[in-house]
């Protein structure tokens, strides 16, 4: 063969290598993998903030509502091009305001009526629902005539029927456990693409102690993680592609928490993404101050594996929408198909607030007939009242806002136990109330009622919850530790430190800051808190509460008292100590806010003065002390020699004031 012949040959082969399909061309590349961005949308916690509506106040509040909520998700479904997105909710839908109780109990639901947040959510287009707890607040048969117009399934898959055989074997779901849904999304090359979403959701299983009466006999509920893991393996076999658990429930520090148990939820296997809710916070957080609140172990510490810049934890994405519709949760992932399976190969998490933006007409116009109804029930009027009522410094010292409560429970027990107890008309009566609205979902939330006419707004502004009133019977050493873990609100101050020291507690509850009428008590802060947030002890041999007293006379741990307070404390809720299993007294199915009301028009005129039954125990030394409040408490600080206003505010718009302990 010459030259010119094998120079043909090798042309002729480098041709014909050249013509076979890309699949034999070892030097041709291979496609890229299907790459799709799917945004992930959540609204959680809005408790029947439907418009942007203050019900208490009686004014426009531009910092929450359902309808402005709906503006935020036109706009981030538009920036997803619209087939990539869903939108889901997580629970605490329906309680929460006026017109959430004007709906269950003043004009309730008719067969076939559609709930106003359930009309507004039919027009927002939702993809998935899940329960929170307050959605049993009004029982079971409530809870299903307002779902029932949903044009979006919603799921749960820890609660079952009470089939009462003790056998949790052959236990069944009350509700559909999960969906997997076959969602379709255009790629980035734009083909149409379909990915098996899987939805499962849950709800704390302390619904049956909180709900108790509503739930005894009829329901049981397992823990959240359990459930995940019975679960999760199902909907992986029955081939759902990405899998996003929508739990209401939040995080905590405490690995043993099972209310709040996002932490461990996040290492189950083949989770993609966590929707989460029931503490009102937001995640990621806005500042460190934030994350620390909701991160923090019982150590201090914020846990490993938390990344806020990204809103993952342990590696999961994760989002927590806030409170009442004042801000849209968002997961955005980049989902890539390999090897014939959708996998997440990057996330971001953020959230957007509703403030500057308007509401949706079309919401409005769907809510508007009931929200103008309430506005009418919540201004009748009920009573007076001789001077102002305010919670702006009801965490610092004994507060009118808390008396008038804890009067009007144990107005209610005297009687009760009078007509149907007699066999208990010679033990003392103690009564319990909190400072529901003292700033936990923002500055704008504290009372303030002027002087003059009370209405039932008034009541619905001093009692926040939908409760029930119940009565214990407990031993004064409960009494002496309940106030202990009371006393957990309040950090540990050093009386020889100039530095300033910060008094509150943030990560600690407003709701389980507990007053107990009835003693009389200092709490000394110079000592550690005996028990953290969850109720577990933490400085066993601490002692904040002293000079605990009745009558005059120091309490006598074996002495039995009846402790008037509602059905979420004595169902276990704050898991404050020796409180679960105690004896009832009174078991009422008649509501602490009704009760408030019944007072006020029986009294008809309230004069709101607080008897100072509890106060600091004095601090020695030059401890520069701080707390904060609403700006608003300002205007009232003639009455409060103590406290002073520093004119500044912290990052989230609190008011700064210093109080003088010495």
């Amino acid at each position: 063969m010459n030259n010119n012949h094998k120079k043909f040959v090798s042309f002729s082969l480098a041709l014909s290598l050249l013509s076979l399909p890309v699949a034999e061309n070892a030097l041709a590349k291979k496609p890229a993998p299907a790459k799709v961005n799917l945004r992930i949308m959540e609204t959680t916690d809005v408790h029947t903030n439907l418009l942007n509506f203050d019900y208490y106040k009686n004014v426009a509040s531009e910092k929450v509502g359902l309808a402005k909520t709906a503006t935020l998700i036109k706009q981030a479904r538009e920036e997803s091009r619209g087939k990539n997105s869903i939108l889901v909710d997580n629970g605490d839908l329906i309680q929460g305001t006026p017109l959430g109780t004007f709906k269950a109990k003043i004009e309730p639901l008719k067969e076939g009526e559609v709930h106003p947040a359930i009309a507004a959510m039919n027009l927002m287009g939702y993809d998935m629902a899940t329960l929170g707890n307050h959605e049993f607040n009004y029982g079971l048969e409530y809870l299903d005539e307002v779902y029932d117009d949903a044009n979006f399934p919603y799921i749960n898959a820890n609660v079952y029927v009470d089939d009462h055989d003790n056998n949790p074997k052959n236990d069944k779901n009350k509700y559909t456990p999960y969906k997997i849904v076959n969602k379709k999304v255009k790629d980035e090359s734009g083909k149409t693409k379909v990915i098996k979403i899987g939805y499962i959701g849950f709800v704390p299983p302390q619904i049956n102690e909180w709900d108790k009466s509503n739930l005894d006999g009829k329901v049981v509920t397992k823990n959240i993680v359990d459930s995940a893991q019975k679960f999760i393996p199902r909907m992986k076999k029955e081939g759902a592609d990405i899998i996003i658990a929508q739990a209401h429930s939040g995080f905590n520090g405490n690995l043993s928490n099972t209310e709040d148990v996002i932490y461990a939820l996040s290492k189950v296997k083949d989770i993609s993404a966590i929707t989460f809710s029931h503490t009102h916070k937001v995640f990621p957080a806005t500042d460190e101050k934030s994350l620390d609140a909701l991160f923090k172990d019982s150590t201090g510490k914020v846990l490993p594996g938390v990344d806020n810049e990204r809103g993952t934890i342990n590696g999961i994405p994760a989002v927590q929408a806030g409170y009442g519709g004042g801000s849209l949760g968002l997961i955005d992932l980049t989902l890539v198909k390999e090897k014939g399976k959708w996998k997440v190969t990057h996330s971001q998490s953020s959230v957007r607030n509703v403030e500057s933006v308007k509401a949706n007409e079309k919401v409005v116009k769907a809510i508007t007939k009931v929200h103008e109804k309430t506005i009418h029930y919540v201004n009748t009027p009920i009573g007076t009242t001789t001077d102002d009522i305010h919670s702006f410094f009801a965490l610092v010292q004994d507060d009118p806002s808390v008396q008038v409560v804890t009067n009007a429970q144990r107005w209610y027990a005297e009687k009760y136990i009078a007509l149907n107890k007699p066999e208990y008309k010679d033990l003392p009566i103690l009564s319990v109330g909190a400072p529901f609205k003292a700033g936990r979902n923002g500055v704008d939330e504290y009372t303030e009622i002027h002087k003059g006419d009370l209405t039932i707004r008034s009541a619905g502004d001093l009692y926040l919850y939908d409760n029930t009133l119940k009565a214990l019977k407990v031993k004064g050493s409960t009494v002496k530790e309940w106030l202990e873990m009371s006393a957990g609100k309040f950090n540990q101050i050093n009386p020889n430190k100039t530095e300033e020291q910060e008094l509150l507690n943030a990560g600690f509850p407003v709701y389980n800051f507990d007053v107990i009428d009835g003693v009389n008590y200092q709490i000394d802060i110079t000592q550690p808190a005996k028990y953290d947030k969850d109720g577990n002890v933490i400085n066993p041999g601490s002692s904040r509460i002293k000079n605990l007293s009745y009558n005059g006379q120091p309490i006598d741990p074996n002495q039995d008292f009846i402790v008037v307070t509602n059905n979420y404390r004595a169902g276990g809720g704050g898991n404050f100590p020796g409180i679960k299993g105690s004896e009832y007294v009174v078991d009422s199915a008649d509501e602490n806010r009704q009760i408030l009301m019944d007072y006020i028009s029986e009294v008809k005129e309230i004069t709101p003065t607080a008897d100072d039954n509890w106060s600091f125990a004095p601090i020695s030394g030059n401890a520069n002390v701080t707390f904060v409040s609403s700006p608003n408490g300002q205007n009232y600080l003639s009455e409060y020699g103590k406290i002073t206003y520093t004119n500044q505010l912290d990052v989230n718009g609190f008011g700064i004031y210093k109080i003088d302990l010495n």
